[in-house]
């Protein structure tokens, strides 16, 4: 932008009244953030509409469809994609297209929420069998590890041969992300979530964004997070973070999980549930959910073991 003379508006810190005085202020009309300080904006209180469109980029991890239909209600155009420094910036694109205007807000924000096509530069977008390395099935559900082949790609990490090896396939040129992902039957790609973050619940896997995702349409949640618990019985179980907006009444751990077992599958839902002021976060706004993986580890064992799947 500022190679076409815009102005750039630099912040300090994540703050919420910062952000939108800046906007107002400047007249911001782009901007980048993690979905996380997307959600920050749209959970704001009383926030009224932006008085002119901002564009704002947003990619590190998938924004929940609740989120992308507040913060599209309040004026913001959300740009959706994915990248990561191994691949020099953005890689993939949520390539909008024109008939999706005329879908309902829930739609066109379920669509928003996957992360697109490849974009110039990049030879493969794939989502494949870490095995095999064959690709999956283009049927929005089968999953696989998102693998990236391009230009843009790095060669290695540097001094680091064994990490190199790990994540690199000489033989085809591919990059081996570590995400966990599906490919859609139009060739769009949606992340589902780091292999690390991937629970493992009684042999069943547990998609953290996908809990995530319903946590954040409870009316009072802010933020959420879910990380794997150690279990006796089922060997993990989803564990949910929870800070709660700044107007919102008292929410008991047993309501926070009937509302998500009425949502989802049950083995999906969180078993135990730890409230927070605020969840920890990189200086980007990311959350750290290392930090949130020892908690659940200090606190020892669930003992949910009669809640049945």
């Amino acid at each position: 932008m500022a190679a076409v003379g815009a102005t750039n508006v630099c912040l300090r810190k994540v703050d919420v009244a910062t952000i939108y005085d800046m906007i107002c202020n400047h007249h911001v009309t782009h901007m980048c953030g993690a979905p996380i300080v997307l959600k920050i904006l749209a959970n704001a209180p009383n926030i009224e509409s932006l008085t002119h469109p901002v564009h704002i980029l947003t990619a590190g991890s998938p924004p929940p469809t609740t989120v992308l239909s507040r913060a599209e209600s309040i004026g913001f155009k959300v740009d959706h994609g994915y990248g990561m420094t191994e691949t020099g910036g953005l890689v993939v694109s949520c390539a909008w297209k024109r008939e999706w205007n005329q879908l309902p807000m829930s739609e066109r924000a379920r669509l928003k929420a996957r992360q697109g096509m490849r974009t110039i530069g990049m030879t493969e977008v794939d989502v494949v069998d870490p095995e095999s390395g064959v690709s999956v099935t283009r049927d929005g559900s089968s999953l696989g590890e998102i693998v990236l082949r391009g230009a843009c790609i790095m060669l290695g990490y540097l001094k680091d041969p064994v990490g190199t090896t790990k994540c690199m396939d000489n033989k085809r040129g591919r990059f081996y992300t570590g995400d966990v992902g599906v490919m859609h039957s139009d060739g769009y790609l949606e992340i589902k979530d780091r292999s690390k973050d991937v629970i493992i619940s009684g042999g069943e896997n547990v998609s953290s964004v996908e809990v995530e995702s319903i946590l954040y349409s409870h009316p009072l949640v802010n933020e959420a997070a879910v990380v794997a618990r150690p279990d006796e019985f089922w060997g993990e179980t989803p564990c949910a973070f929870v800070s709660l907006k700044a107007e919102s009444g008292q929410v008991t751990e047993k309501e926070i999980i009937e509302y998500s077992r009425e949502r989802m599958p049950h083995y999906m839902a969180p078993k135990s549930v730890v409230f927070k002021d605020e969840l920890p976060k990189t200086s980007t706004g990311k959350i750290q959910k290392f930090v949130l993986r020892d908690i659940a580890k200090s606190m020892g064992n669930g003992a949910l073991k009669q809640v049945v799947h």
